[in-house]
């Protein structure tokens, strides 16, 4: 009873209520903070996991314990980042979604519930004017029958008036008295009427409003509470998973065994020499035979020399010296361009695409195709629909003239056969392209030219016209010919290590590119990228359209070269070309 028309209550509520509808949003957008906290660093601890695996060359650190349980440890890291990557998941699937969905909503009820409370206070104010207006229109007849009554009382006391002037304001009075007692009955019913809808007004509608107001209110501050709880229980979720991670770190870190490691250290490096013997006493008071016992330090040398010469003949590596290491010869090879390499020299880009690479052949051939498959199903939609206007004009010729159609018919039809003819000729081009491109299943090699040298058989053609071969980034790699075949020695198991190391080496980056098309790498040895995405450039174009690139330390591949603006680092020195 104390909610007046003039009062703000409403305008207070409004304000309140979409404070927390605001609130529930700053709190949605701190779980989505916290979310990629969790799933940043679970990015960061699998880099790290990933960053210090043992590589091939390192594969002898397993014989040991406490290297085997740091491999261990790397392996419980992983599943402890995926665990955070659980918290990341969960929170967007339980917290931030359900959030986001019932800010929606309760965005939409509160807009229903202050719309219906300002519509009954518009009604009761409209009320209010209409009886105000019911009030002075009875007043004012009031006035209007009073002053007719004195006006009439006045000619009637003048004996200088005519009868019928008197009359005629007597019967002016009785209708002035008339309308003032119709807006008396008028403004009464009115009256009873209004104070009938102002009682519903602040006993029932607004009470009303105000109660599904505050039960919209209650059940946001619920969603909070329920909110707030699945924030700490999926973290609750993943503490005994975490548990068996560190569990399992202990278990590793206590299979150490400082002995059984220092045993095997001492199996690598022992000598096996025998300890010299012990001097013997030599009199120089005596004659001067000087002689020496078999168990002397001198034959104790001696042996150890001999000893060491004939283990210097075996394989076994002594401590502190250094492995010589070998150094191969270098063998260079040229890339030979492909027949679409050619016409891209030319200049100008032909229709059948035979300037791209296969892969990015087919797909452009295959658009094209599409393209003007979409463009004969207008044309047949057009014709289909002045078809249907043709036989309209047939049946009514009051509406057009069904003659006029046909020559849009006519020039939509020699259409529909130039764009068929144009897709036969695409489709021809495209099973030629798919007819030599190379079968997934077997895919061509990237080979290095020490493995070439060694298991390769020298062709039996002319060097000078030696095999193409198809390398990962569809150019073309020639075979060796017998003349730097026969400049490659065999390597030794040492040299091959070496070389092998070489290979797993991270090229250094001589700048970087944006991808300016999407890019689909299919073929062995190519990268997928999107429009707009930032690389790092490992390997300049050589002539063969294609520039490699990488993304991260474990991803990198060929893109076209067209594809991509390159920008070079001014300082950079250049990166090694593998082929």
């Amino acid at each position: 009873s104390q909610w007046g028309p003039e009062t703000d209550q409403f305008d207070n509520l409004e304000k309140h209520t979409q404070w927390g509808i605001d609130f529930v949003e700053k709190y949605t957008k701190f779980v989505k903070e916290r979310t990629e906290i969790e799933l940043n660093y679970a990015r960061q601890i699998r880099n790290l996991s990933k960053k210090y695996q043992p590589k091939k060359k390192e594969e002898d650190e397993n014989k040991y314990t406490w290297c085997r349980a740091f491999h261990s440890t790397l392996n419980e890291l992983n599943d402890y980042a995926g665990q955070h990557e659980v918290i990341g998941e969960n929170m967007t699937s339980q917290i931030i979604a359900e959030l986001t969905r019932y800010a929606q909503e309760i965005k939409t009820e509160r807009k229903a519930h202050f719309h219906d409370g300002r519509k009954a206070q518009q009604q009761i104010e409209a009320n209010w004017k209409q009886l105000e207006l019911c009030k002075r229109k009875f007043e004012r007849d009031c006035k209007e029958a009073d002053r007719a009554q004195q006006y009439f009382e006045k000619l009637d006391a003048d004996i200088n008036v005519t009868k019928a002037d008197v009359e005629k304001a007597r019967q002016q009075a009785q209708m002035r008295h008339q309308m003032a007692s119709d807006s008396k009955n008028e403004y009464s019913s009115y009256l009873q009427k209004f104070n009938q809808e102002q009682n519903e007004h602040y006993y029932t509608i607004i009470p009303n409003i105000f109660q599904k107001i505050q039960a919209m209110e209650e059940k946001r501050i619920e969603r909070m509470g329920e909110s707030l709880k699945t924030f700490a229980e999926v973290d609750r979720q993943i503490l005994p998973i975490i548990g068996k991670c560190l569990d399992g770190i202990t278990q590793a870190a206590e299979s150490i065994e400082p002995k059984n490691d220092s045993s095997q250290v001492i199996e690598s490096y022992k000598s096996g020499f025998e300890p010299p013997g012990d001097v013997e006493f030599e009199d120089y008071g005596q004659a001067m035979k000087r002689t020496v016992s078999e168990t002397s330090l001198t034959n104790s040398r001696s042996d150890s020399k001999a000893d060491r010469s004939s283990k210097g003949k075996s394989k076994t590596l002594w401590p502190f010296i250094k492995k010589n290491k070998v150094t191969h010869t270098g063998v260079t090879f040229t890339r030979s361009y492909l027949d679409w390499t050619e016409n891209k020299t030319q200049g100008s880009n032909p229709e059948d695409f035979s300037h791209l690479p296969p892969e990015q052949r087919r797909k452009k051939l295959q658009a094209k195709i599409d393209d003007i498959n979409k463009d004969i199903q207008k044309e047949m939609d057009q014709r289909d629909a002045l078809t249907k206007m043709k036989e309209v004009y047939i049946k009514n010729p009051q509406m057009g003239d069904p003659n006029s159609v046909d020559p849009r018919l006519a020039e939509i039809a020699h259409n529909i056969e130039k764009l068929q003819a144009e897709a036969q000729k695409f489709e021809g081009w495209l099973a030629e392209v798919e007819g030599r491109m190379p079968v997934k299943s077997d895919p061509p090699r990237r080979t290095s030219a020490l493995y070439e040298t060694q298991n390769s058989t020298p062709p039996t053609t002319n060097n000078n016209c030696a095999q193409d071969r198809e390398s990962p980034d569809g150019s073309y790699t020639e075979e060796p010919s017998s003349e730097v075949q026969s400049k490659v020695q065999p390597e030794t198991a040492e040299s091959g290590d070496e070389f092998d190391d070489a290979d797993e080496e991270i090229l250094p980056t001589i700048g970087t590119c944006k991808a300016l098309y999407p890019f689909e790498g299919v073929n062995e040895g190519t990268i997928s990228v999107t429009e707009g995405e930032l690389l790092y450039v490992i390997e300049e174009d050589k002539g063969d359209g294609w520039t490699r690139v990488r993304r991260n330390e474990e991803e990198e591949g060929y893109v076209p070269s067209s594809y991509v603006e390159v920008f070079l680092d001014s300082n950079a020195k250049g990166a090694i070309t593998y082929i």
